[in-house]
């Protein structure tokens, strides 16, 4: 049975930050036993890239800080990135075959934040190409796999940072979340994860899916290690023409969402610290296609927030089936867009044999680009054609902003939180979906909605399957714009009344 590591002695990153402030564990040792996990658990297939001598660089800067007395609350916690995140020293490769030897000249600005907030990096994760899946089963390096059963998906498109905390193999990463791509996989794996309101974090050097969807947001294994990287990462950025400089009045600076944690976590006092909350549940959520299992878990967990004080109301989100024609409209679309600068010529995979210009640009892009990235592409390019614009891409920009309205009509009259299910099935196995394709889009239907509104959104783990192995069930939590440090305090009540997030899977 592989050894875990040392980081998994300690509940929280609040409480290893303080063991290694107090000298009783060393940013290289963390590191080291961390790397001799990830080797050790290469059948998860978690990680794609893997340099322990850059490592152990950050480990030996972050221990000259902490003896300096310097040290921050992040300082020597070990994490790694999704690889979509660009990095100087580790490759980036968004999974893809396109950038399978390609390593950035800079750093993304979530990287960068985090590595000056004395985080050290155990490498890059595995993903769906490009982000584009609900498995991790569109990878061009084979799939990441779920620790709770190895024959199962670990949830997408941030299939290798789910089931990196999962495994215990790091105490946090980051991932991205065009669609739900990190709430899907947090809910699968049993851990923690929030989408951000959209433009709180900075997209730069971030390799793009859909721009006006992709967020960046952590996981981690509960709601405060959650808040320890999405703080110093929520920041305005001049790089990133969307980056949010203000949030609801509030300069977006690292702070902001910890001082809103705060602020929500002191009026929650008393024996019922949740007392005159308002969950909004929707209708919509609980229709066909939910799985008894996932139903029970979420209805239990709606049932633990009641004894808590809170007060459940109906809402309706009548246009949620309309969020899964109207994203795979938008987001395809946006992918035909930003991929098309893959064409062989600047960097990317180059076919080796082709007659002229345009022969190259059409043999490379066959050749570097999966099946699953080829179909969003095709659809993307037919939507914005001359002729089908308008009857396409248009009209579902007009469905997302119904579905935005949706949201704020609910929030404005009904509640302060709305909760249901992340996903409609608990996660499925290896290879179940190869003769449909696009039967996982349909699996987005909960998430989705969230994305084109660009609301803040959570995943928690609030129960398991019943099968021979039991597989986890996640609660999504849905909050108005900037309300990020609201979503948090609210999950952190639920994890001190529950033990569903400290439920660990056997070493395999």
């Amino acid at each position: 049975m592989p050894t875990m590591p040392l980081h998994t002695e300690f509940d929280s990153i609040e409480a290893l930050g303080a063991a290694l402030r107090q000298g009783k564990v060393s940013a290289v040792e963390l590191a080291d036993s961390a790397l001799d996990a990830v080797q050790a658990r290469s059948d998860l297939n978690a990680f794609l890239h893997v340099d322990a001598e850059l490592t152990r660089a950050q480990a030996r800067t972050a221990d000259a800080l902490l003896s300096q007395g310097r040290g921050g609350s992040l300082t020597g916690i070990p994490i790694a990135h999704k690889d979509v995140f660009v990095t100087r020293g580790w490759r980036t490769t968004a999974a893809s075959k396109m950038l399978a030897d390609y390593t950035s000249p800079f750093d993304a600005t979530v990287v960068s934040l985090l590595e000056q907030a004395g985080a050290v990096s155990l490498g890059k994760l595995n993903c769906d190409e490009f982000a584009m899946g609900s498995g991790n089963e569109n990878s061009a390096f084979g799939p990441a796999r779920n620790p709770w059963d190895a024959d199962a998906v670990p949830g997408g498109s941030s299939g290798g940072s789910a089931a990196a905390v999962a495994a215990g193999l790091v105490m946090a990463a980051t991932g991205t979340d065009t669609g739900g791509s990190v709430r899907q996989p947090a809910a699968l794996c049993g851990v923690s994860g929030i989408k951000p309101t959209y433009g709180t974090v900075s997209r730069f050097g971030m390799v793009a899916f859909g721009s006006s969807l992709d967020q960046a947001g952590p996981l981690a294994r509960h709601a405060r290690d959650l808040l320890e990287l999405l703080d110093p990462i929520s920041a305005f950025d001049e790089r990133d023409a969307t980056s949010l400089p203000d949030c609801d009045g509030a300069a977006n600076k690292p702070g902001r969402v910890r001082a809103d944690f705060d602020a929500a976590r002191s009026a929650q006092q008393g024996g019922k610290p949740l007392q005159g909350l308002r969950i909004g549940v929707p209708a919509e959520f609980f229709n066909e296609g939910l799985s008894p299992e996932v139903a029970q878990a979420v209805e239990t967990a709606l049932q633990t927030y009641e004894s808590l004080g809170a007060r459940r109301v109906e809402v309706s989100l009548p246009r949620t089936k309309l969020s899964i024609p109207a994203y795979y409209v938008i987001a395809p679309a946006e992918a035909s867009s930003n991929l098309s600068r893959y064409d062989g010529v600047r960097y990317g995979h180059r076919s080796a044999s082709y007659g002229d210009l345009a022969d190259m640009t059409s043999r490379s892009r066959a050749e570097g680009f999966g099946p699953e990235v080829l179909r969003r592409i095709l659809v993307g390019t037919y939507v914005l054609c001359h002729g089908y614009y308008d009857a396409y891409y248009l009209q579902a920009q007009r469905i997302r902003r119904l579905i935005a309205q949706d949201f704020q009509q609910a929030f404005a009259d009904h509640c302060d939180v709305i909760m249901g299910p992340v996903t409609p099935t608990v996660a499925k196995r290896i290879g179940e979906n190869r003769d449909d394709p696009t039967a996982d889009w349909l699996a987005d239907v909960y998430t989705l909605g969230v994305s084109l509104a660009g609301l803040p959104a959570m995943s928690i783990p609030c129960g398991f399957s019943g099968s021979a192995k039991p597989l986890p069930i996640g609660l999504q939590l849905i909050g108005n714009y900037f309300r990020e440090g609201q979503l948090l305090a609210i999950a952190d009540r639920f994890q001190q009344a529950t033990d569903w997030h400290q439920r660990k899977p056997e070493q395999q």
